[in-house]
């Protein structure tokens, strides 16, 4: 009987690998998306490599007109510059592993449902993530705690992040209580557990985790703006003042130029901005697609 089903469901799944009206119809969705992606991207690339005149009259599409790299220059001469780029991996860098030191350590504890007081740290966990004491107050324990103007300010208040804990202790309850089991028989601790077997076979989970973490402290800009002295800023804070400084500019000389230098800027922040993390997601996307459904099937 269940090799007649077997049989059923291989001949349902070779009907449907081969119906060319849902293979077309999957393609053509696929590629409206990959344009609705690409198209924007490659528009951006082209403004920040083209002239003033070209933007001004129109005649920048997905290919950049009048090749220049006058906007790079403006943003590279900008002061500072490489330092804040100095700051914001080292913001990312250090953030996301003692963010993930920290995650892990509260997450594998959390994943044990025999452990007391597990379902009250769970629903406090639940409760901080739609919960919190506001801007003032967490401004008010930072500078309590004498983080303000240090570039602890940027790593130690960000360490844990709720979402992410929630993914990192699914994954740890998805995987074999045998496995376990067997190396508490053999003598191994639980903090050996977690060190030589069951970080080994998190790969997915923490490089999901790592890499919504390393995307929040690169982008992260208004914690710096309260913080942090103007000499620590990240990259992301130093280009939103190199865009509001050239569109102060634009908005005191009027249009013309000025303003389509100021667009040209404003693409190459842009570029400059994403290009890291763009680079880095292709190294980490097969881990990210399966750390993505953690938790969704339990087996």
């Amino acid at each position: 009987m269940s090799t007649k089903v077997q049989i059923q469901n291989a001949k349902k799944s070779h009907i449907k690998e081969h119906n060319p009206i849902l293979n077309t119809v999957t393609f053509l969705v696929m590629l409206i998306v990959v344009l609705a992606c690409i198209i924007p991207f490659l528009y951006i690339i082209a403004m920040s490599f083209s002239s003033a005149a070209a933007i001004t009259n129109s005649r920048v599409y997905l290919w950049p007109v009048e090749f220049t790299v006058e906007a790079y220059k403006s943003v590279y001469e900008y002061p500072n510059f490489f330092r804040a780029y100095g700051y914001t991996f080292l913001y990312t860098i250090v953030g996301t592993g003692i963010s993930l030191v920290m995650m892990v350590l509260f997450a594998y504890p959390l994943s044990k449902d025999w452990l007391k007081g597990q379902g009250a740290v769970m629903k406090l966990v639940v409760f901080s993530m739609f919960f919190s004491g506001g801007l003032i107050p967490n401004f008010l324990l930072i500078n309590s705690l004498h983080l303000v103007g240090t570039v602890w300010a940027m790593l130690l208040p960000y360490a844990i992040n709720q979402f992410n804990l929630i993914i990192l202790i699914n994954f740890f309850k998805s995987l074999p209580s045998e496995i376990e089991e067997a190396a508490v028989i053999d003598g191994l601790s639980y903090f050996g557990i977690l060190v030589r077997i069951v970080l080994p076979l998190s790969g997915a989970a923490l490089a999901t985790v790592g890499l919504y973490t390393a995307v929040f402290f690169w982008n992260n800009w208004f914690a710096p703006l309260i913080y942090l002295k103007s000499s620590q800023y990240p990259v992301m804070m130093l280009l939103r003042n190199i865009v509001n400084g050239r569109t102060m500019i634009v908005d005191n000389g009027g249009m013309g130029e000025k303003s389509s230098l100021s667009i040209s800027i404003k693409s190459a922040v842009i570029i400059l901005s994403s290009l890291p993390i763009i680079l880095i997601y292709p190294f980490l996307q097969k881990y990210f697609v399966k750390g993505m459904t953690v938790g969704a099937v339990k087996g």
